[in-house]
C-alpha cells in the first residue's frame, strides 16, 4: 500500500513541476518585436482609432497600443467599410505627427485629409494586416 502512495505522490509531483515549468516558459518568451514609435513628451497627437476588419475588439486593443506609446486616443469606432491593410490620415496638416503614427503600426501607408471640423490629428483605420501585441496574462 504504500508503494503505491508512493508512486502517486512521484506522479503527481513531477505532473505539477511540468505544469509549473511549462507556464514558466510561455512567459519567459520574448513579444514579438513591435515598432516602438512615442509621441513627442511635448505634444498631444489627437487621434481616432477605426477598427476596419471584422475582429471584435481590434480598435480598443489599438486604442491601449497607441495610449502605451503616448499618443491621445480622443475617438474609438468600427469603420464603416473593411480595409486589408492599416491607413493612417492627416487631418491637421501636421504629415510628421500621422507619419510618426504610421511608424507605430510597422509603416502603414499615410494621406493627407485635412479636416479641421473634426477636431482630430490623425485617422487610423485599423486593417487585417495589423497584428496586436500580446496582452499579458494575469490568472
Amino acid at each position: 500500500m504504500e508503494q503505491r502512495t508512493l508512486i502517486r505522490a512521484v506522479v503527481l509531483t513531477a505532473t505539477v513541476v511540468g505544469v509549473v515549468g511549462t507556464a514558466v516558459r510561455i512567459n519567459a518568451r520574448p513579444a514579438p518585436a513591435t515598432p516602438t514609435e512615442h509621441a513627442p513628451a511635448d505634444t498631444r497627437i489627437r487621434v481616432q482609432v477605426m477598427n476596419a476588419t471584422s475582429t471584435r475588439g481590434l480598435a480598443r486593443r489599438a486604442t491601449g497600443f497607441l495610449r502605451d506609446r503616448g499618443f491621445d486616443v480622443v475617438d474609438i469606432g468600427t469603420a464603416q467599410h473593411g480595409r486589408d491593410s492599416t491607413l493612417v490620415i492627416d487631418r491637421s496638416g501636421h504629415t510628421e505627427w500621422a507619419q510618426l503614427v504610421a511608424r507605430a503600426f510597422g509603416g502603414a501607408r499615410v494621406e493627407s485629409r485635412p479636416d479641421s471640423s473634426r477636431y482630430l490629428d490623425v485617422t487610423v483605420l485599423v486593417g487585417r494586416d495589423w497584428t496586436p501585441p500580446s496582452e499579458p496574462f494575469y490568472p
